[in-house]
């Protein structure tokens, strides 16, 4: 009995926005986030509290940092903006094979374009590619794993789903981190 409830479920699987837009909105947080503090890094080498080591002077550290602090700004109001779904749905099993499937399809999209697509013409934007494809590393790896264990945990350890958002978005960033 047990077993035609489960085909069922698997047959239902189609893909729904509400899975791509949330999943997008963790993926611009977590990249958003990342640069943020990549450009701090950038701004502290300026002003001359961390010897430089990425950049030749001050003044490039300080052209670089706003540059990229205003794409991360910029990354950041995505979902905000146009999004406005902080939410994971992640409730059924069709919802968490969704979300894995998405995931690792943005995850995989964002790596062709970091890897491929952008030329490493200097050290700050070698970096840049770096970050990116350690999000999407994370993205590839870790993500799905947590997505499984918050699905199979949500019975034992009731946890919120406001709370369950930002326990991925801050899991996602600490798991690219690992990968940088």
């Amino acid at each position: 009995m047990k077993y035609g409830t489960f085909n069922n479920e698997i047959s239902n699987v189609s893909f729904d926005k509400k899975y791509f837009v949330s999943i997008f909105g963790l993926y611009s947080f977590t990249l958003g986030t990342i640069l943020l503090g990549y450009s701090i890094y950038l701004f502290l080498e300026g002003i001359g509290i961390v010897e430089n080591s990425i950049t030749t002077w001050s003044g490039q550290s300080l052209f670089w940092f706003l540059i990229i602090f205003c794409i991360g700004i910029f990354i950041l109001f995505i979902p905000v903006e146009f999004f406005d779904t902080f939410k994971i749905f992640n409730n059924t099993f069709k919802d968490l094979i969704m979300n894995i499937l998405v995931v690792i399809l943005i995850s995989l999209v964002t790596l062709v374009v970091f890897q491929f697509l952008i030329n490493p013409s200097n050290l700050v934007i070698r970096n840049l590619i770096l970050i990116g494809r350690a999000t999407s590393f994370a993205g590839f790896i870790g993500i799905p794993l947590l997505f499984f264990l918050q699905h199979n945990l949500k019975r034992t350890l009731n946890i919120s789903d406001n709370f369950s958002y930002s326990i991925i978005i801050l899991l996602w960033i600490l798991t690219a981190n690992i990968f940088l």
